[in-house]
């Protein structure tokens, strides 16, 4: 059911947390047998600022071939999961300025009845993970996009504690508990989103 299903993974990750996320929400999708695409948010801030932080400007270099997120993504996906770390409580300008550049995909309703889930993680728990999500998911609702939250629907979540998708990290590596829960989490948008196009199809 879910081989025809395409998944857009779109990240925003400055040292590489998210990145590793987003990592882990393409194998989920893959297993769930989704043709993914992996993309990166395009960078924004000024040099200066990425050169004084050693490990933003490793990951910058590292991850400079991933392509760049466009508006052909969300055409072409079936279900986008969306990534970025927690900016005081709300997304990163750097999503932000991307999500502001929809408006012609949305005028033409291309941005309606997708499967949206998304993912965050902060320096410490209780770091604004859950209003991160909210701002972002309040996006998603304006576009017509059904979101899939994991809740408590696997037994990951309740070793990962975050219903919402929240992968708050605390040190400078994800757990592989956490890993796990964005595999389940993308794989669960996946299964959802194949079913839905079975069912229009019917």
């Amino acid at each position: 059911m879910s081989e025809s299903v395409k998944t857009a993974v779109i990240y925003y990750s400055s040292t590489g947390n998210i990145h590793r996320l987003a990592e882990a929400a393409v194998e989920g999708a893959e297993k769930a047998g989704s043709e993914v695409r992996l993309r990166r948010i395009r960078e924004n801030a000024p040099q200066a600022a990425i050169a004084s932080n050693e490990a933003w400007a490793a990951h910058a270099a590292a991850t400079a071939d991933i392509p760049v997120a466009e508006l052909d993504d969300l055409d072409w996906a079936d279900v986008v999961i969306f990534g970025a770390p927690t900016r005081y409580g709300n997304i990163p300008s750097q999503l932000q300025q991307f999500i502001d550049t929809t408006n012609p995909l949305w005028l033409q309703g291309k941005l309606a009845d997708k499967v949206y889930t998304a993912f965050t993680s902060t320096q410490t728990a209780h770091g604004g993970q859950e209003s991160t999500l909210l701002s972002l998911y309040t996006t998603l609702y304006h576009w017509g996009g059904i979101v899939v939250a994991p809740g408590y629907t696997d037994p990951i979540q309740f070793q990962t504690g975050n219903p919402y998708g929240t992968s708050h990290i605390a040190v400078s590596e994800p757990s592989e508990v956490t890993l796990d829960g964005l595999r389940y989490q993308a794989r669960r948008a996946v299964e959802i989103a194949g079913a839905l196009k079975a069912g229009r199809a019917a």
